[in-house]
């Protein structure tokens, strides 16, 4: 990567300078020069060239103060210091010699074994996080070894040292020690070794042109960054290359990290870059004075350090992260969204920024997006944002005071837009921006107003609508929310404000038609106002104001009718291309929905008539819905139903009979009174057109039948309705089924045989009814009907044979004779009496037998029962009861016809029960012996 421009973004902001020589008191004639530095918990150690330790407090970092000097040596240079806070120690790398001083440097350093010639020295990343382990290891390299020098604290603050040789390894310019992984940079390339069984890897070779290697272990203890020339080489404690490399301006003299940053030195200057993909940050401005590299240090061990030490030689100075929030917040100020969007991201990715916190961003930068009037964009902030309230946007749409200004939290944003005002007003003073930057513009002055506004100025319109449908987009995702119930009211009512803005009539009734929290109050005069009567008829009807809705949609439904409005019907707003409905329709439906769901008999009754003119099927399924609490009274329904409307009065009674089990005998007979005019008024009707086409004919003929059917069907299942009602009206038709069963009903059986064999010639039914009667002499009467039909009607001598041949055999021979016409031809009946005779004479004889069988059977069970009682039966003294298992002797007993012998207590105590001794009873277990009938 080349050189890039200064960052406008400051990562870190300046805290304190501090003069070390000064601070310490040293004379001017004896300079301090500053080679090493460490920040250790609110403590900065600096090594001079001089032999010096000097320790200060960073307790405030603003105002650093002094705290010690502590000589080690006037010819040891200092070249490392590290802490050690688990031992207590600090270790001090000077002319190669390992030198271990107290922490707060009040005792003389004393020396670290016999090691001379140190090359490198680095703590085990990690020991020093559990300060309770009291120990921590090192790695040191020593001529051509590699060495593990462990360090355990023990009682009276003594150290015990234990060391062993690692590995191998010559020209050593840095270590690093992470986990089990030593990782050791020479001039050549980097290596990795086990600090446990000493194995070793090469890691890479370096170019021979490359610079200084450096080995610099990263915050999470899990990383290590290799510096191969300006490439910082992120590996994982196996070597292995992770995440993306960082590529820096120049060759880096020291590198430090403050998460997420990553701070370089080199070339007199010192710059930042975002460890997560290495973008640089920031250069911080040094004066470097005097010779040496820059030194830059922080707390590698601390956790959620935010302090950087940057040190020349003579000038150390101290360096803040500036927070994410902060950050953000310059960006906003300075309104460049784009880059607080991606600082947003980025501190959301390292966990730098609390969820609250993002939710306030993402709030604050949607408010700002608004008076800028990029509403889109704001509103796609708002919805990003889990802690924003809703209630927040109702000062945009409705000026304070209002009836939910009270609701609006006073929220504490960072004061970069003005106060809440109605989106009129934030439209007007944007244009008015973008008109002063027009001319800013022309006089060569840049501003932050939005190019494309610059170069294509909108339209105040424009910018209405458009702010009012994200509004609108906010306002309906809010509504899927957990809100209050104020704070839902507020929502659904300025959703339908915003809708009646842009006339979104659609969305204005389906959000009226649906569940919602609107005000009615609120929104009654501005519905009525503006002409939207349905939205206004479904918001009544959704908030259970039935009889204002019902109203609405009466007059609607009149206006439709008499053209005075556009029927929805003709612009295709309401159905399907294949069944559209005319707006009349439409508002009869509506006004159904109701009526079907109220329990109100003066509302539903009031409002049925103008439903039932526009649909009959409406009002049928209003007052037989099955969705209101209680019923409507039946007297008060058929007393309502006008008379003209006979489908409704009949569909009615036929669900409270059917349907309701209604019992009453009225409702029965109206029913079957509608039923029976509508048939007659029906079959006069198709007479009196006898002229139509064939088409027409089969249409009537239809309707007929299924009116006859529904007719039969009703007569023949209810027993409740009076017959002779019914009878009056049909008396003078050709309905002569029904008259069947009406007199069928009434028990005239005379008349009911008559209409089914004379009138209407069906034998098969004539005959039915004689078997369901149940008598022979019904036969007889049928029979003589069939001879004998009267009226000039010609004897039904077929119908007559038919009757003879199916149950002549059951008749009485004499009473057939006697009926029989003169007239009637011999070969006709001639088999069939005949038959008949044979029959007679067959059943007399097959009587006599079976009469006879019965009394043989009877004697021959007499005289098995007297030989049973004529039995001798003989006991002995070993004779037992089969019941008790006593011995019988002299005692009266009881003998069974299974030959079980009992006593005769035995016997009386089992009286009423029919088992015998041995557990047989005479009524289930029947004994079948021989007798006189069976054996011959």
């Amino acid at each position: 990567m080349g050189s890039q421009p200064p960052a406008s973004r400051a990562a870190l902001e300046p805290l304190a300078t501090l003069d070390p020589a000064a601070l310490a008191g040293v004379p001017t004639s004896s300079p301090l020069t500053v080679r090493a530095a460490a920040v250790s918990a609110d403590l900065l150690y600096l090594g001079t060239g001089g032999g010096k330790l000097l320790l200060f407090s960073l307790l405030d970092p603003s105002a650093p103060e002094f705290l010690r000097l502590l000589p080690i040596g006037a010819t040891l240079p200092v070249s490392a210091i590290l802490p050690l806070p688990s031992v207590a120690r600090l270790l001090v790398l000077a002319d190669g010699l390992l030198l271990l001083a107290d922490p707060l440097l009040s005792r003389p350093v004393r020396r670290l074994g016999s090691l001379r010639n140190v090359a490198a020295v680095a703590a085990r990343r990690g020991d020093s996080a559990d300060p309770a382990s009291a120990s921590c290891s090192i790695a040191v390299s020593v001529g051509k070894k590699l060495l593990r020098v462990d360090l355990t604290l023990q009682d009276g603050d003594e150290l015990d040292v234990q060391t062993r040789e690692i590995a191998i390894v010559e020209g050593v310019k840095a270590l690093a020690w992470v986990d089990d992984s030593v990782f050791v940079a020479i001039a050549t390339g980097y290596s990795l070794f086990s600090s446990t069984t000493g194995q070793g890897v090469d890691i890479f070779t370096l170019p021979e042109s490359s610079g200084h290697p450096r080995v610099k272990p990263l915050s999470g203890g899990d990383e290590v960054m290799l510096l191969v020339d300006n490439v910082g080489v992120v590996v994982d404690t196996f070597g292995q290359p992770v995440g993306s490399s960082l590529v820096f301006n120049t060759t880096p003299d020291c590198i430090a990290e403050v998460y997420p940053y990553v701070i370089v030195t080199g070339n007199s200057k010192v710059d930042v870059y975002r460890r997560r993909n290495g973008a640089y940050l920031q250069t911080i401005p040094v004066a470097r004075t005097g010779q040496g590299v820059l030194i830059v240090a922080s707390d590698d061990d601390g956790i959620g350090t935010e302090l950087v030490v940057i040190a020349t030689a003579y000038k150390v100075f101290c360096y803040r992260k500036v927070s994410a929030v902060e950050q953000i917040k310059a960006s906003l100020r300075r309104k460049n969204y784009k880059e607080a969007i991606s600082l947003l991201e980025e501190f959301e990715s390292d966990g730098e920024i609390s969820e609250d916190m993002i939710s306030f961003v993402h709030a604050q930068l949607g408010f700002l997006l608004l008076f800028d009037l990029r509403f889109e964009d704001a509103v796609n902030h708002f919805l990003l944002s889990e802690t924003m309230q809703p209630s927040e946007i109702f000062p945009f749409i409705m000026p304070d005071p209002n009836r939910w200004s009270d609701l609006v939290p006073r929220k504490r944003y960072w004061g970069l837009h003005p106060p809440p005002k109605p989106l009129e007003e934030v439209i007007d003073d944007g244009l008015i921006t973008i008109q002063q930057a027009l001319f800013l513009k022309k006089a060569g002055v840049d501003t932050v107003v939005d190019e494309d506004f610059l170069s294509n100025p909108p339209s105040r319109a424009d910018l209405l609508e458009l702010a009012i449908r994200n509004i609108i987009r906010y306002l309906c995702a809010s509504r899927m929310k957990d809100l209050s119930s104020p704070e839902m009211e507020g929502v659904d009512t300025f959703l339908m404000y915003l809708y009646r803005a842009l006339d979104l009539v659609d969305d204005m009734e389906k959000l009226a038609s649906s569940q919602n929290s609107c005000v009615v109050d609120e929104l009654e005069s501005l519905l009525d106002d503006s002409g939207h009567l349905r939205t206004l008829a479904f918001l009544y009807g959704s908030k259970g104001m039935c009889s204002k809705a019902l109203s609405i949609w009466r007059i609607l439904a009149r206006n439709y009718s008499a053209g005075l409005w556009k029927d929805l019907s003709e612009n295709g707003s309401s159905g399907t291309s294949v069944d559209k409905r005319s707006g009349e329709e439409i508002a009869a439906i509506e006004a159904a929905n109701i009526l079907k769901t109220s329990s109100d008999e003066d509302l539903v009754l009031e409002h049925l008539g103008w439903v039932a003119d526009i649909d009959q099927e409406l009002a049928i399924a209003i007052l037989t819905s099955e969705m209101r609490e209680s019923q409507l009274s039946p007297e008060k329904v058929v007393a309502a139903i006008d008379a003209e409307k006979v489908l409704i009065h009949q569909r009615y009674l036929q669900w409270l009979i059917e349907d309701q089990g209604c019992d009453d005998p009225h409702y029965h007979t109206s029913y079957a009174l509608s039923l029976a005019k509508s048939v007659i008024e029906a079959v006069h009707m198709e007479s009196k057109y006898r002229g139509k086409d064939n088409r027409e004919i089969d249409s009537d003929a239809q309707k007929i039948y299924l009116l006859r059917e529904k007719l039969q069907l009703f007569l023949q299942a209810s027993d409740l309705y009076d017959p002779e009602d019914i009878l009056d009206v049909i008396a003078e038709s050709e309905l002569w089924l029904e008259k069947a069963i009406l007199y069928r009903k009434m028990g005239q059986e005379n008349i009911v045989l008559q209409i089914l064999a004379l009138k209407l010639e069906d034998s098969e039914a004539a005959e039915q009814y004689c078997a369901e009667i149940g008598r022979d002499d019904a036969y007889i009467q049928l029979l003589g009907l069939y001879l004998d039909p009267q009226n000039g009607k010609e004897p039904m001598f077929t119908a007559a044979v038919r009757l003879l041949h199916n149950h002549g055999e059951s008749l009485d021979p004499m009473q057939v004779l006697e009926r029989l016409s003169a007239d009637m031809p011999l070969q006709l009946a001639s088999d069939t009496i005949l038959r008949m005779l044979r029959a007679r004479v067959h059943h007399h004889r097959q009587g006599q037998i079976v009469h006879n069988l019965s009394r043989a059977t009877n004697l021959d069970a007499r005289l098995t029962r007297l030989e049973e009682r004529s039995r001798h039966v003989q006991l002995t003294d070993e004779s037992i009861c089969d019941s008790c298992r006593a011995r019988l002797g002299t005692k009266l007993f009881v003998m069974y016809p299974d030959d079980s012998v009992v006593c005769y207590r035995c016997y009386r105590n089992q009286q009423g029960d029919s088992s015998s001794g041995r557990g047989r009873s005479s009524r289930k277990d029947v004994i079948f012996k021989q007798s006189w009938l069976v054996s011959r």
